[in-house]
C-alpha cells in the first residue's frame, strides 16, 4: 500500500528521467505503489519521446498529478498549451528565459488550466526572478542543483533556505536528494521534494519511494548505501563499491592504463599515487618510493614498459610493513608466486625472473607516463581484475561520483534484465542505431 502522508506533509515528486518511455512507465508503476504523489515526465524523457510521454502517463495514472518538465526557454504559450492538452497538471519554464516568455507561460497557464512553475536553474539574480514570478502569478518556484554540480559535491539546500526567506510562493527542490537528505529539503522550506535517481535507479523503486516518503513524513533520514555524492574526504566510501569499468565509463572510456594487469585474479586496490621514474631494471627509485609513500598510497612506477624486473617479494614485504595499498608497474615484476601468497595488490605489464641493478637513476614524485597516460603525484588510482584506471587529483571526487552514477544505473538495468528481458530490449538498441 502507498505510504501514508500527513495533510501538511511535503509531497514527493518522482522525476522519470529516462530516454525510453517503456522504462519510465515501469518505474512509475513502482513509484506509485510506493506512494509517490506526483509523477514528472523528465526533460530527457520529453526530449526523447515528446509529449506522448505525458499522454501515456495520464492514461495510465488518471488520478496522479503529472508535471511536464519542459524547461521552456521560448514560445511559452505554445509549449504550455501543448503540455496542458497532453494531460499535464503543471509544466516548467526556466527562470533564465526572458520576462516576456515567463509572462506568456503564466498567462497561458491561466488560459489552459495548467500550473506553471519556474525552474531557477542557472539564475543568478534569484530575488529579482522570484519577485517577478510572484507578480505574474506563477504557481511555484523550483530550486534545482544540476547533476553536473552534484558530481562536484553541490546540493540545493542553502539556496532553498535563502529563497524561502524572500518569497511566499510554494517551493520545490531537486538535486541528488535521497532518503537520507529528504528531511533536509523539507526543513529548508520545500513543499515538494523532487527525487529522480534515488527512485528510478533503485532495484526496487517501490521500496525506495516508500523509504523517501517515510523520511519526509517523519523528518528522520532513512539510511541508504547508494545515491550519495561525496567530497574528497569521503571518497573511499564510493571507491570501495565501484569498479574500474564504472570509472572508465565515467571518464568517457578514458583513464585506462592499457596492458597493465593484476598478477592474480581477485586483487583490488585504490589510493593516491606516489610516483617513481626509473630506467628498465633499475630498482633503486622504486624501492625508495616505498619509504616516501604513506599508508593507503600506491607506488606507481614508470620503468619504460620493459623488463628486467624492478619489483619483487622483498619490496612487497616492505610495502606491507608500510601499509601501502598496492603497486603499479609499467615494466616488470618478479617473485610473482610469493607476492600472490602475500595477497598484495600488484599490477604490472610483464612478469619475468630477472632483475636489474640498483643504479639510482630516475626521480621520485614527479609526473610520469604509463601506457601513454600521464600520472602525477596524488592522482587517484583504482585497480581490479580488469586493470588499472587513473584520475587526475583535481577531479577525483567528481569522477568517482560519476562512476557511482554509472553503477546505480547498471543496478537498475540488471534488475530489468533479470525480470525476463535482455540488454538489447531494455535499452532499445535498434532504436538508437546511427542512421545515414
Amino acid at each position: 500500500m502507498p505510504a501514508e502522508t500527513k495533510p501538511d506533509c511535503a509531497k514527493l515528486q518522482v522525476a522519470l528521467d529516462f530516454l525510453e518511455l517503456s522504462r519510465a512507465l515501469a518505474a512509475a508503476r513502482e513509484a506509485v505503489k510506493g506512494g509517490a504523489d506526483i509523477l514528472e515526465a523528465g526533460t530527457p524523457l520529453i526530449k526523447s519521446e515528446g509529449l506522448d510521454s505525458v499522454r501515456q502517463l495520464r492514461a495510465e495514472f488518471p488520478q496522479i498529478e503529472i508535471v511536464a518538465d519542459l524547461k521552456t526557454m521560448d514560445a511559452g504559450r505554445a509549449e504550455m498549451e501543448a503540455a496542458a492538452k497532453a494531460g499535464a497538471n503543471a509544466a516548467m519554464v526556466l527562470g533564465v528565459a526572458s520576462e516576456s516568455t515567463l509572462a506568456e507561460c503564466a498567462e497561458a497557464g491561466l488560459n489552459y488550466g495548467i500550473r506553471v512553475g519556474v525552474d531557477l536553474l542557472g539564475v543568478n539574480d534569484v530575488e529579482r526572478v522570484a519577485k517577478f514570478a510572484e507578480e505574474i502569478g506563477v504557481d511555484h518556484l523550483s530550486v534545482h542543483c544540476p547533476i553536473d554540480d552534484q558530481m562536484r559535491g553541490g546540493n540545493p539546500f542553502e539556496r532553498l533556505r535563502a529563497l524561502s526567506e524572500i518569497t511566499g510562493l510554494p517551493l520545490s527542490v531537486a538535486g541528488g536528494i535521497n532518503s537520507e537528505t529528504a528531511p533536509k529539503a523539507v526543513e529548508a522550506g520545500a513543499s515538494v521534494v523532487i527525487v529522480g535517481g534515488a527512485v528510478i535507479k533503485a532495484v526496487d523503486a517501490e521500496k525506495a519511494t516508500r523509504d523517501i516518503k517515510r523520511a519526509i513524513a517523519t523528518g528522520k533520514p532513512v539510511e541508504t548505501e547508494l545515491f550519495r555524492r561525496v567530497t574528497d574526504e569521503q571518497i573511499g566510501e564510493i571507491l570501495s563499491k565501484i569498479s574500474t569499468a564504472n570509472l572508465s565509463d565515467a571518464l568517457h572510456r578514458g583513464g585506462v592504463l592499457e596492458g597493465i594487469r593484476p598478477i592474480r585474479p581477485g586483487l583490488r586496490m585504490f589510493g593516491r599515487a606516489v610516483t617513481a621514474r626509473t630506467y628498465p631494471g633499475d630498482w633503486a627509485k622504486p624501492v625508495q618510493a616505498i619509504e616516501v609513500a604513506g599508508p593507503g598510497e600506491i607506488v606507481v612506477i614508470d620503468a619504460g614498459g620493459v623488463p628486467p624486473a624492478v619489483w619483487g617479494e622483498l619490496a612487497t614485504e616492505s610495502s606491507i610493513q608500510r601499509g601501502l595499498a598496492g603497486v603499479v608497474i609499467d615494466g616488470a615484476i618478479r617473485d610473482s608466486g610469493e607476492i600472490r601468497e602475500l595477497g598484495f595488490p600488484a599490477f604490472a605489464r610483464h612478469v619475468c625472473p630477472n632483475a636489474g641493478e640498483p643504479k639510482g637513476f630516475g626521480e621520485l614524485n614527479v609526473p610520469v607516463t604509463l601506457a601513454g597516460k600521464r600520472v602525477s603525484p596524488g592522482d587517484l588510482i583504482l585497480g581490479d581484475d580488469d586493470g588499472v584506471v587513473v584520475v587526475e587529483a583535481a577531479r577525483a571526487s567528481e569522477y568517482v561520483n560519476r562512476a557511482m552514477d554509472v553503477l546505480e544505473k547498471e543496478n537498475r538495468l540488471r534488475e530489468e534484465i533479470r525480470r525476463g528481458s535482455t540488454l538489447s530490449e531494455v535499452a532499445e538498441l535498434l532504436r538508437w542505431e546511427k542512421r545515414g
